[in-house]
């Protein structure tokens, strides 16, 4: 069975994984206080033109998610977000175990705009009861969306704009950064995005690391006692430098963004295969997930050679599908795929 269902299939790059292995007995501090933590952080806050910047690093997604947007609101606020960001449809109700509602906003792509988030705020404080409403208290979305999509810099600077304007800070999951910024569509650059929010999270786990995202705070604001926020949750890893070595490797020699290079252009050879066999797809993504629709005798063919994930019914006899592409997708995988879609 060739995997195209999900970007952590596999385990970690070799030049991760060489360097885990070389410096194994080795003896550091624990809890991210340690040599390689530091290198990593000292590299993220380069990248980033943000030498001001807070960096932490956490294991998986939902566990960043949740104690980013939980050390930021109070107890009787909540966070925006698409109807089909992560945090409200694949966290189990992270969120919500926190105590804190997730304040759900209808788009027709996934994307929030500068115009949602302006109505949905005056939407509530012109509401007489808006004392008996959960108030919003940030703004989440992610990069690239759950649907592949990408925000451009101007819409992010226009986001941003609102949300500052309405006291909301912004904060962005970044499960997927690599992939979004390494694709042909983008116009943004890591530095551009911390300029346009008060936090977002570098995806590792998805992008060549074993495990681990590093979480960047540039609102100094909401940089106070995150780590005691980190221990309360549970994110506090006692062998921090496991996390830290990795994104030190990551971010040496462009290794992040040409790992996250590849998974993209496997992903276009995809998208172009399709396409040319005349399929349509249920979103224009130029990232690494693509979603063609696809007859079901088709799919049940593929799906005796491919695993890919069933995304949403169109009708009757078709299906909107998913196929992921990795850091770690093999070129002859590609074309194998390819050759079967055009027979």
């Amino acid at each position: 069975m060739i995997r195209f269902e999900c970007d952590y299939a596999e385990g970690a790059c070799p030049e991760i994984i060489k360097k885990l292995e070389e410096t194994n007995r080795e003896q550091t501090e624990g809890y991210g206080k340690d040599i390689y933590c530091d290198l990593a952080r000292e590299k993220i806050k380069k990248l980033c033109q943000c030498e001001e910047a807070e960096v932490q690093f956490l294991v998986g997604g939902t566990q960043t998610n949740m104690i980013v947007i939980s050390s930021i609101l109070k107890t009787y606020q909540g966070v925006l977000s698409a109807q089909t960001g992560h945090i409200n449809v694949h966290e189990t109700g992270a969120i919500e175990a926190t105590g804190h509602k997730v304040l759900v906003i209808d788009t027709k792509d996934g994307k929030l705009t500068d115009k949602d988030i302006r109505k949905f705020y005056q939407n509530h404080y012109e509401d007489e009861n808006q004392e008996h409403m959960v108030q919003p208290g940030m703004v989440y979305i992610s990069y690239p969306t759950e649907n592949g999509l990408l925000y451009s810099k101007k819409e992010l600077e226009d986001l941003y704009q609102t949300c500052k304007e309405c006291n909301l800070p912004l904060y962005i999951d970044g499960a997927r950064l690599g992939y979004g910024l390494m694709s042909e569509e983008a116009d943004m650059t890591i530095s551009d995005m911390a300029k346009n929010c008060d936090a977002f999270y570098i995806g590792g786990t998805k992008v060549g690391a074993l495990f681990g995202e590093a979480v960047v705070i540039t609102n100094k604001s909401l940089q106070e006692n995150f780590r005691y926020c980190m221990k309360q949750r549970g994110g506090l890893l006692a062998k921090g430098r496991l996390l830290g070595m990795q994104f030190d490797i990551l971010f040496e020699n462009n290794l992040y963004f040409d790992l996250s290079k590849h998974a993209v252009d496997m992903a276009m050879k995809i998208k172009k295969a399709f396409s040319d066999e005349g399929y349509k797809f249920l979103y224009d993504s130029n990232t690494n997930q693509q979603f063609p629709i696809i007859p079901n005798e088709v799919l049940d063919k593929l799906s005796k050679k491919y695993s890919f994930c069933l995304w949403e019914k169109i009708d009757d006899k078709n299906n909107a599908v998913r196929f992921c592409t990795s850091w770690a997708t093999k070129k002859e995988d590609v074309e194998e795929l390819v050759k079967d879609i055009k027979n």
